[in-house]
């Protein structure tokens, strides 16, 4: 009976790692987490690579299988992210997946139109400064309706301050050729590329830390566009 029931453990088993392969996943170590060691090896530039072939495989449908459960817990003890991600808050953007990393990868800071303000500043600090990550990435994306809404005007409660952090990136894109309205996609496409543009700026601009440290060569900081279309990710 207790042989049965071993081969009975077994045969589910392979089954599992037969299931996670015909979903073309790729199977992770129980648990693995990043760890204070591997994240003081890590270079800026590795980091970037990094975040590039994890979302080669999400485009590619061939995500890492992880064992989130042995991950919660061997993260408890501390946190050693490779990068911090600005990101807005569109429901069709999840970043970790956009990135196929998983618990204790990456700081994911979200606000609709992907700006900064002190509170999120004090994060991106936080992130390289206290906690070692080597990357930030400002990341935008294609439809966005906050920056559409700047494009607008729109004036509505506490969106209207939202509003007004991204106009910057509204004037940045004077020069556009076209119909500047939030109905021509091209313009719309134009104003997110600057809004990421602008954002970056202003982190330089607004945070002494963050800029002694890029300096330095400690870190590097990166904006992005992610395509709604087919989930790629341009860096520039």
């Amino acid at each position: 009976m207790k042989k049965s029931i071993a081969f009975f453990v077994v045969t589910v088993a392979g089954l599992a790692v037969v299931a996670c392969s015909s979903m073309g996943g790729k199977t992770a170590p129980v648990g693995d987490v990043f760890t204070k060691e591997k994240q003081a090896e890590l270079t800026p530039d590795r980091a970037l690579e990094l975040l590039k072939e994890g979302n080669e495989r999400f485009v590619n449908n061939d995500m890492t299988v992880r064992n989130h459960n042995s991950q919660v817990r061997k993260a408890v003890s501390g946190q050693y992210p490779k990068a911090i991600v600005l990101s807005c808050v569109d429901s069709r953007v999840p970043v970790e997946d956009v990135f196929d990393r998983g618990i204790g990868d990456v700081f994911v800071a979200r606000v609709a139109g992907n700006f900064v303000n002190e509170d999120i500043l004090g994060s991106m600090e936080f992130a390289t400064k206290v906690a070692g990550s080597k990357l930030i990435v400002v990341m935008g994306h294609e439809h966005c309706g906050a920056v559409k809404a700047a494009v607008d005007g729109v004036k509505l409660g506490n969106i209207t301050s939202l509003v007004n952090s991204i106009k910057p990136a509204v004037r940045m894109t004077s020069s556009f050729e076209g119909e500047k309205s939030s109905k021509n996609p091209e313009y719309v496409s134009a104003v997110c590329k600057n809004n990421v543009k602008n954002t970056i700026s202003q982190i330089r601009k607004r945070s002494k830390i963050i800029r002694d440290l890029e300096k330095g060569g400690d870190i590097k900081i990166v904006g992005a566009m992610y395509d709604m279309d087919t989930g790629r990710v341009d860096f520039y």
